[in-house]
């Protein structure tokens, strides 16, 4: 099936064409019609599968040019990554349409959101904690709102935007078209659904964990931290094969570290990125990346839901998530647009158990391979990776309240003398026998 055969005015259709989209996914295909009915609906599909054309090409298909300047489609994402991105696809999308798009979210100056809110907005991409900002500041208003999009609800979940999420659908007209996309349903989105949602339909189109077809996975199994460090330089070395590669670890302070042990052989090729970083390092750093400036990228899981970088031609796992889910959310940053890519996982003694679990998630065992003969095994073990020692827990046994004796101790026979301090008055009588005055003073 082709872009063609859908239900696609001319200006989409041309703008597609210079996108050099030409075969929908199957989540675009399956969405399509459900959204253009007007129904609400759930679409489950994981990173990679094109669920950002899936909800913005049927929603600018019914849109309609209206003199009012406040938005009528608003589209919720957990990143500001993820903003930027989804302003670039509308921008692109509506290239050949009068749609103006604007993109709001923390960390930014907010005055220069609400100069571009006051030109006027048709479609509106915001996080949660900003959006609530504009609106209860009066620069906003969601009156004409008539589809919402929550995109990737699960990490926005994760993130504490429940309360944001609520307050949101509060203010929103009751009479709109609810689109949510998200790689899982868990409990806790099923209740948002519940709450907010008007019997919406449920599409399912490889959903997490299902292996994608155009992704080569591969592992090794280091024996530690430093090993991996020299088995991240030595894959490295080979530039033409390993040209744009996404590195991934787990938390910020791993992503510093990695960065520090291998720019030194790499200096200036290679980039650093997670939710320390400040708002304008973060956008040059993906921008270099997308360039040719860097071919490594340092990110934490985070920033991994913001990352639509294309032409990506390794993910390497420096480690390996303990939440199986995270695995497809990284691995699904190569291999997009239909395009080859490989996955190449880090796995230590201590991760084989998250190594199952990503597995079982998956029903699909990812192929080892052996180390490099020319890999440097290095000895060396980081404070975490020390063996821990067990100490000894001793109790001491309290006495039972019977086993000890009484609170009060007499005194010492020295300690019982007693000081006993008398008056001059209390010395007279005893002396004389009755009370000694001086006499009446003389008037």
């Amino acid at each position: 099936m082709t872009f063609d055969e859908l239900n696609l005015n001319k200006p989409l259709l041309n703008a597609l064409s210079d996108m050099a989209c030409i075969n929908p996914t199957t989540i675009q295909e399956r969405s399509f019609s459900a959204i253009m009915s007007g129904r609400d609906l759930i679409g489950i599909a994981q990173t990679g599968t094109g669920k950002t054309l899936a909800y913005l090409l049927p929603c600018l298909r019914l849109w309609s040019f209206s003199k009012e300047k406040m938005p009528q489609i608003l589209v919720l994402v957990p990143t500001r990554e993820l903003v930027v991105q989804v302003v670039k696809v509308v921008e692109d999308l509506s290239k050949y349409m009068s749609v103006k798009v604007v993109g709001a979210y923390g960390g930014t100056n907010i005055k220069t959101q609400i100069h571009a809110i006051n030109e006027g907005v048709d479609v509106m991409v915001a996080t949660p904690g900003r959006l609530l900002d504009l609106v209860l500041n009066g620069s906003l208003r969601l009156k004409n709102i008539k589809k919402l999009i929550i995109d990737e609800v699960d990490e926005m979940l994760t993130l504490g935007f429940r309360k944001q999420l609520t307050d949101l659908f509060e203010l929103i007209p009751v009479k709109r078209q609810n689109l949510m996309f998200s790689a899982t349903i868990t409990d806790e989105i099923e209740v948002l659904i519940k709450d907010f949602f008007n019997t919406p339909l449920k599409i399912e189109a490889a959903p997490t964990g299902t292996p994608l077809e155009n992704i080569v996975q591969k592992a090794y199994h280091v024996p530690n931290f430093n090993t991996k460090i020299n088995l991240l330089k030595l894959l490295l070395a080979d530039k033409e094969e390993y040209n744009k590669v996404l590195v991934f670890c787990e938390s910020k302070k791993m992503a510093d570290e990695v960065y520090d042990l291998v720019n030194t052989d790499y200096f200036g090729q290679i980039g650093v990125i997670h939710s320390n970083k400040s708002q304008n390092n973060r956008f040059d750093t993906v921008k270099k990346f997308q360039g040719t400036i860097y071919r490594v990228l340092i990110a934490t899981d985070l920033i991994s839901r913001g990352l639509d970088i294309s032409e990506v031609s390794h993910v390497i796992n420096f480690d390996t998530h303990e939440v199986p889910e995270n695995y497809m959310h990284r691995i699904g940053r190569t291999g997009r647009a239909k395009e080859k890519g490989i996955a190449i996982s880090f796995i230590t003694p201590s991760e084989a158990k998250s190594q199952e679990q990503i597995e079982a998630l998956m029903n699909y065992q990812i192929p080892m391979l052996p180390l490099p003969e020319n890999l440097l095994i290095s000895n060396v073990l980081t404070p975490d990776e020390m063996p821990k020692v067990q100490m000894k827990n001793v109790l001491i046994k309290i006495p039972k309240r019977e086993d000890v004796g009484p609170a009060f101790h007499p005194k010492k026979e020295k300690n019982l003398k007693v000081y006993n301090h008398k008056t001059r008055a209390e010395k007279l009588k005893e002396k004389y026998g009755k009370p000694k005055t001086r006499g009446q003073k003389k008037k």
